[in-house]
């Protein structure tokens, strides 16, 4: 099996706001609505100043994505890239997936001099996500998020 990983472009939309209905649901038991969903993720896939997706595929079928997007670091005079919304199609999980799409961003942000960093969040109750993080070398143990969100 060939992994490709690439820059989502506007075809992916739809496979892309799915996994996100998808992801939601499975960690936090969240129904979002997909109309939204596709909404946010075309908004994103038109202005880079939102983020980046980026595909995993095999045979020009898209089996995982990933968003970034951009914390500027006045410590650090540099800017920090957050991943988000990982999601993996459940038939290929545990085949490395989501370490290549990793690998990806990390290969950008390594050869960037602009870019100081990776964070990301996960549901504390996704200790899968967490074994997995932490085994491509990332440390969960020095911040803590907080967050206030409309409804």
């Amino acid at each position: 099996m060939q992994i490709k990983i690439r820059k989502a472009t506007l075809a992916d939309r739809d496979t892309i706001a799915s996994f996100q209905v998808d992801m939601a649901w499975e960690t936090e038991h969240y129904k979002l609505n997909f109309d939204t969903v596709k909404l946010g993720v075309g908004n994103a896939l038109n202005d880079k100043n939102l983020g980046e997706y980026y595909v995993a595929e095999v045979n020009h079928t898209v089996i995982g994505s990933l968003f970034t997007t951009y914390e500027w670091s006045d410590w650090r005079n540099g800017t920090v890239v957050w991943i988000q919304s990982v999601f993996v199609s459940p038939d290929f999980r545990k085949r490395g997936v989501y370490a290549l799409l990793y690998g990806h961003v990390k290969n950008i942000v390594g050869n960037d001099a602009s870019l100081c960093g990776i964070r990301l969040y996960v549901d504390k109750t996704n200790e899968a996500a967490q074994q997995v993080y932490s085994r491509l070398g990332m440390d969960g143990d020095h911040y803590r998020v907080f967050e206030w969100m409309k409804q």
